[in-house]
């Protein structure tokens, strides 16, 4: 064939023929880096869906705010998921190595604002990456946040709660069906797992609590949740944004200073499946 060729995107997020110059005219200070798994997702979604939901949540916030999409992180950390065939994982230190580094060489290059954008629930180490990124010149978020689910399962009316939806389910389904519905194979509507009684989950893996390698109800999924999910998740990017943004980080809203010789709140008091549920599965 002759003559330019289309731009083809990777997952719809960063065009092959995107150059340095696109990114100098682009002079966005905060880049958002896509997370993502190599991991079952039960018979029917692909092992690449956690990628897939990642890169769909950046390139929309991409469209939405001046930020500078980064190509994904597609295996990571998923080793409850190694009894299936198919499963790759690298360890919690290489992925957190391999994001510091990443961090490092964008400031290297003036762009200090970094957003990780995970879309796989046992990616439990980005929290203590983010965490400790204080006082290396770069500014890290991790999204969406438990309460940026919250409330983009609010607003596609998302039936199942975020326990029970916790891999392949309804969430999932949606927003694949939605974005890449040829990646969807039929069957899923049968495919209703439920098992929110977990607590041995990170000793003995999925397998444990499931036989398909689904826990969620997909049978409820729909390509209008998998819309609003999305377009919930662009809107409560704006305050991330805003933070990285400011000269200097704001106080937190609501914050009052512990008088002396009072406890403070401790943060161990976080709901106890929200490590294991950064998106509402995993």
């Amino acid at each position: 064939m002759s003559g330019p060729q289309p731009r083809l995107p990777a997952f719809g997020l960063l065009p092959l023929d995107t150059t340095t110059e696109d990114v100098r005219a682009g002079r966005a200070g905060t880049a958002v880096l896509p997370i993502g798994s190599f991991e079952q997702h039960g018979p029917y979604l692909p092992l690449m869906t956690d990628t897939v939901i990642a890169c769909a949540i950046a390139r929309e916030v991409a469209a939405a705010y001046p930020v500078h999409c980064l190509p994904p992180v597609t295996v990571s950390c998923s080793h409850e998921h190694a009894a299936w065939p198919g499963t790759v994982s690298i360890s919690a230190a290489t992925l957190y190595a391999v994001v510091r580094d990443i961090a490092e060489s964008l400031r290297r290059s003036g762009i200090n604002n970094l957003v990780l954008i995970n879309g796989h629930g046992g990616n439990y180490v980005l929290r203590n990456v983010v965490q400790e990124s204080a006082g290396t010149g770069t500014r890290m978020a991790l999204f969406p946040g438990p309460a940026d689910w919250s409330a983009a399962r609010d607003r596609a009316g998302v039936q199942t709660s975020s326990s029970t939806d916790m891999h392949a389910g309804e969430v999932e389904t949606s927003i694949l069906l939605h974005d890449h519905p040829e990646l969807i194979r039929p069957g899923y509507e049968t495919a209703d797992c439920l098992a929110d009684d977990r607590e041995h989950l990170l000793t003995l893996g999925m397998r444990a609590y499931t036989e398909t390698g689904v826990i969620g109800r997909p049978s409820l999924a729909s390509a209008d949740k998998g819309k609003e999910l999305l377009a919930g998740l662009v809107d409560s990017f704006a305050e991330y944004l805003s933070l990285l943004s400011a000269p200097e980080f704001p106080a937190a809203a609501g914050y009052r200073p512990v008088p002396s010789g009072t406890a403070e709140p401790a943060d161990a008091a976080e709901p106890r499946e929200s490590a294991g549920a950064m998106r509402g599965t995993r």
